[in-house]
């Protein structure tokens, strides 16, 4: 039956907001500081070091700690059981490039500028662009805003090295890429996605050593190549504090020309020896394709536990933050329980799998179900290395130390997400849906599989959570413009 009558105070205590959380405010350096009391680090203690792993399209189900009994992710496993595991993460855009912005700067797409893909479209059907059409093509002159301050700039101020080895992916000129944006090391490529061996994309040759781009090791599979560059940087720089990011291509498909696309890749001798049976003759088989797909999760799972143990041979890993989460929702991946997959805003395009582990500050062992973002990292690790937010520029995070410590609630009550006309918006439990792929009303405490539409039974729900929507496009709108996309 629709519901009676509803106000304001209605909705405000079915949501579990706050009078305060309607106000809607992004989060200044000056408001952050006041509310999570950012310190300078004690005399003589050294910061933690910060390693944060990004993997690339994977399934909120697709490792053992998250419920797979199909996939082997040891190391991941290990590593949660040293920390917490996010249930309840989000990212801000079920893609690459905007996810991956929003981490780096703490903000919204929509507040950063970068809220959609750098990225030529021509290729879906097939087309190789030649050296002069892809040198004025939007996916080598687009980038991020060259205003927004990064992770890695406001870390240098607390004295952090920081090299990044995988995938960039915020811009291919000169003044976008990670050592013009506060990255002190660079290997990887620096567009959306590339063959493992090859390192083209698209026919396209995309792999960079600093600002150059490179052959040297072409033919080797991408995982290892990042796997060496991110060990050499953690053992160079063990005696002072680093921040090492490595957004793994892994597991996307494969970005080159061949027909039938050949999806993930994964060395032929390693899925035979970790999944059996394996005949590149029935390549294209969707069993094919799954025993890809995992062997390239374990390669990369395999390559994280050198990492970790990397760090516990040089006595690192009781004063190193470890972060991993996936940039987006897996495609042809296990999302379960959760509803659609990567480019949705249902569950299964914006909430992902995320683990932290910090020796000292967060308990191990433990599951943190409180809803959190990673527009929240930013923030934590300012605080972590004892030096604080840029000035002057909202950020819409917070620090979620103490939420992952197990001592606080999380103070997000809202979180809004649009990808073109797609659209949707968590505030409190209720879970709103406006997309090509279906629409909606959903209540996540009970129905975290957006199978049960509430919309006729709470009319007036929808039409307030639909408003908290139009009062952020506002915000978003009224924020100071940046390229690429803006008009102004």
């Amino acid at each position: 039956m629709p519901e009676k009558s509803f106000n304001r105070r209605d909705f405000i205590k079915m949501t579990g907001l706050s009078a305060a959380a309607l106000a809607f405010n992004g989060c200044t350096s000056s408001e952050t500081t006041k509310s999570s009391s950012f310190a300078k680090k004690s005399p003589g203690k050294r910061p933690p070091n910060i390693l944060l792993i990004v993997s690339d399209d994977q399934g909120y189900k697709d490792l053992g700690c998250f419920g797979s009994s199909e996939i082997k992710t040891p190391n991941l496993d290990r590593l949660a059981a040293g920390g917490t595991r996010l249930t309840n993460f989000y990212v801000t855009w079920p893609a690459c490039t905007p996810s991956r912005g929003s981490l780096l700067t703490g903000r919204y797409p929509q507040r950063n500028g970068t809220y959609d893909m750098y990225r030529n479209y021509l290729v879906d059907i097939d087309h190789l662009y030649t050296p002069d059409e892809y040198e004025f093509s939007p996916e080598n002159i687009l980038g991020m805003d060259t205003r927004e301050v990064l992770i890695p700039r406001v870390l240098k101020k607390a004295g952090y090295t920081s090299g990044i080895f995988g995938k960039w992916d915020l811009g291919q000129l000169h003044r976008f890429l990670p050592l013009q944006r506060g990255f002190d090391e660079f290997y990887g490529f620096t567009n959306t996605g590339i063959d493992y061996w090859t390192h083209e994309r698209y026919g396209v040759h995309s792999m960079r050593r600093g600002n150059e781009l490179t052959t040297e090791d072409k033919g080797t599979y991408a995982t290892d190549l990042f796997r060496r560059e991110a060990l050499s940087f953690i053992k160079k720089h063990k005696d002072k504090p680093f921040f090492c990011y490595v957004p793994f291509n892994a597991p996307h498909g494969a970005s080159n020309l061949n027909r039938p696309r050949p999806g993930v890749q994964a060395p032929l001798e390693y899925i035979r020896k970790h999944y059996g049976q394996y005949d590149p003759k029935d390549s294209n088989t969707k069993r094919a394709k799954r025993l890809r797909y995992m062997a390239a999760v374990t390669y990369m799972d395999e390559t994280i536990g050198q990492m970790l143990d990397t760090l516990q041979e040089q006595g690192q890993a009781d004063n190193t933050i470890v972060i991993f989460f996936s940039d987006n929702g897996g495609g042809s991946a296990d999302n379960n329980p959760l509803r659609g997959h990567k480019g949705d805003t249902f569950e299964g395009g914006i909430r992902v799998p995320a683990i932290c582990r910090w020796p000292g500050a967060i308990p191990a062992g433990t599951v943190c179900n409180e809803f959190l973002t990673s527009m929240e990292i930013f923030p934590m690790l300012c605080r972590a290395a004892g030096t604080r937010p840029p000035k002057g520029i909202p950020l819409d995070g917070f620090d979620m130390t103490q939420v992952l410590a197990g001592r606080q609630k999380s103070s997000r009550k809202e979180m809004f997400w649009q990808r073109r006309s797609n659209k949707g918006a968590r505030v409190g439990n209720f879970k709103w849906v406006e997309s090509s792929r279906g629409s909606g009303l959903f209540d996540l405490s009970k129905d975290i599989g957006e199978k049960n539409d509430l919309s006729k039974e709470k009319p007036q729900v929808l039409a307030s959570v639909k408003a908290r929507f139009d009062a952020w496009k506002k915000q978003m709108a009224a924020a100071e413009p940046r390229r690429p996309f803006r008009d102004f």
